[in-house]
């Protein structure tokens, strides 16, 4: 008898193992099967990821075509990353510059369905203030621009005048198909493309990967615009905090790594002075770490900016000459894996970034 009821209780355990497995296969099943029916969305670097994730929330499936942890400039799709923008349905990039590879690599793809959308469509674009093979040694760091930069980049995507890099875009959409691109060789060229480091920007990027997403997919237009709406007023309110924690601090430069800051110098009244240029790749010969060191000690700079994704070598150099502390301020290119352990992001990141700030201006 007992041993009938062993068998029997052994039994109902192997039945609810059983029966426990097959929902958790079917589960993953369920899972996997979801992702797949769901519309694919390529993101070129971290901060058009982040953007994009935002908005489409878990109605697409979004992936970063660049490794995390990668520092942008220089950087080229390899062929699995070619490869998944094969398999996409939109491909959504900075512009301005930043990723030179897109027109040799979207022009060498089959898959003509694919939607491309430059997200900083609109954005006033400002010129580098630092050429990348520092042939201009007379460096202007003046932020209220002009705007002749119209004349070599018409932000307004009526590129008739562009020999390089034609979109042939209609006046009315911000994205475009794929079969509508001239793709020519692009290089990085004179304008500063880390549009997103000012939250005004931001938004404008936002808006228009929202607008995108809802040409996509037009069975959830009302959620994405949501989420937007719901960023929208964040970036505002990050955008009034920069404001007023920066307008009345006594100090206005801030030396940088390189380049990367022009947008939120230009919002705030400030002056970057760069190690490197806009490419965080170009070094510093012995007469610019010589100019360097004698502005900060003219100017009596207290801190020297470095990033999360490039060796601090140089910032290090300059430091120990100077006295300077060496803190961190992050152009949001991408997440180190610490940020990534934290589950950082765009705003999590801006907000130590202003604290940063203010202390080396205070």
């Amino acid at each position: 008898m007992k041993n009938i009821k062993k068998f029997i209780f052994l039994l109902a355990g192997i039945i609810l193992l059983s029966g426990c497995s097959k929902g958790g296969d079917a589960k993953n099943s369920s899972d996997a099967s979801n992702k797949e029916n769901k519309l694919k969305v390529y993101a070129s670097v971290y901060p058009i990821y982040d953007f994009t994730k935002k908005i489409a929330g878990d109605k697409l499936d979004v992936e970063m075509v660049m490794p995390q942890g990668t520092e942008p400039h220089g950087w080229e799709p390899d062929s699995n990353a070619i490869k998944n923008l094969e398999n996409a349905d939109m491909f959504i990039y900075n512009g301005a510059g930043l990723e030179s590879w897109t027109d040799k690599v979207l022009g060498s793809l089959s898959n003509k369905d694919l939607k491309v959308v430059e997200a900083s469509e609109g954005v006033d674009l400002i010129k580098s203030t630092h050429s990348h093979d520092h042939e201009d040694e007379d460096h202007d760091h003046d932020h209220d621009h002009d705007h002749e930069a119209e004349e070599n980049h018409n932000h307004n995507h009526n590129h008739e005048a562009e020999e390089n890099h034609n979109h042939n875009h209609e006046a009315t959409e911000n994205n475009h198909d794929h079969e509508d691109h001239d793709h020519e060789g692009h290089h990085h060229g004179p304008m500063d493309p880390h549009v997103w480091i000012s939250p005004k920007n931001a938004k404008i990027e936002m808006e228009n990967i929202k607008n995108a997403l809802v040409e996509l997919d037009k069975d959830n237009a009302d959620y994405y615009e949501s989420n937007y709406q719901k960023y929208a007023k964040m970036l505002d309110e990050l955008d009034a905090k920069y404001k007023e924690s920066l307008e009345n601090l006594p100090k206005k430069e801030i030396v940088v790594s390189h380049e990367a800051y022009g947008y939120l110098c230009k919002d705030y009244g400030l002056t970057q002075i760069g190690v490197k240029g806009v490419n965080a790749e170009t070094e510093p010969d012995a007469k610019k770490m010589a100019e360097i060191i004698s502005y900060i000690k003219e100017n009596n700079i207290t801190t020297i900016f470095t990033e999360e994704l490039i060796d601090p070598k140089v910032s290090n150099i300059i430091a120990s000459e100077t006295g300077c502390q060496v803190k961190v301020l992050s152009p949001i290119e991408g997440l180190s894996q610490e940020q990534v352990d934290n589950n950082e992001d765009y705003f999590s990141i801006m907000e130590e970034n202003l604290e940063n700030l203010v202390g080396a201006l205070k």
